[in-house]
């Protein structure tokens, strides 16, 4: 199924972060541009788990409001890619599927699976990070039992959406389901629809 394949590659991906553990490592990707769904899987997961690390960073009350600005515009470049790798591995199943004929009565799903797999890239680093904390020596008791319960809850999180991402694609393939994706829109990374970008023109 293929959320065997993402779910492995994105595990790979967050120990691989977790060996160096900085935000300001290299970047490798460990399959070739050939081998394009795992590829795209593995620079995704990759973007994601720098921003999570991002995201903790810029929290500390003690950061330097300029270093916080660098960093917000990291973010924000960094979420730019995110989406952008959406549409790539979108396009991927689009390509992969454009000869199913979807069936008369077929429907559209309330998101495109690109969008259900940037789900599970997140719900790997949750997974991994409140395993973390369930199982942290310096922990107490309590908040490692409260971790644990929550870990139990992402573990089935997991299952239900990796799942119902394999049941649609499964469902496109066959035509019950039609793709039909909507490209970014995004208005204020553009200096014509942004007026504050627009007035420095």
């Amino acid at each position: 199924m293929f959320t065997s394949i993402a779910n492995k590659i994105f595990q790979d991906v967050i120990e691989k972060y977790h060996i160096i553990n900085t935000v300001d490592q290299p970047f490798e990707n460990a399959y070739p541009e050939s081998d394009l769904l795992e590829h795209l899987l593995y620079r995704k997961c990759w973007i994601d788990t720098v921003q999570w690390h991002y995201e903790d960073i810029i929290r500390d009350p003690q950061i330097d409001p300029v270093a916080a600005l660098t960093l917000k515009r990291q973010i924000d470049a960094s979420n730019q890619d995110r989406t952008d790798m959406v549409e790539y591995i979108d396009s991927y199943f689009l390509e992969k599927y454009k000869s199913t004929i979807a069936k008369e009565n077929a429907t559209i799903n309330t998101e495109s699976p690109a969008w259900g797999v940037d789900r599970l890239s997140i719900l790997a680093l949750k997974v991994y990070h409140m395993n973390e904390e369930a199982t942290r020596e310096d922990a107490s008791s309590e908040h490692k039992t409260a971790c644990q319960k929550k870990l139990d809850i992402l573990l089935e999180q997991r299952v239900d959406l990796s799942t119902a991402i394999d049941t649609l694609l499964s469902d496109i393939e066959k035509g019950d389901k039609y793709m039909k994706v909507y490209k970014q829109m995004k208005m204020y990374n553009d200096d014509e629809l942004n007026p504050v970008l627009r007035s420095q023109k």
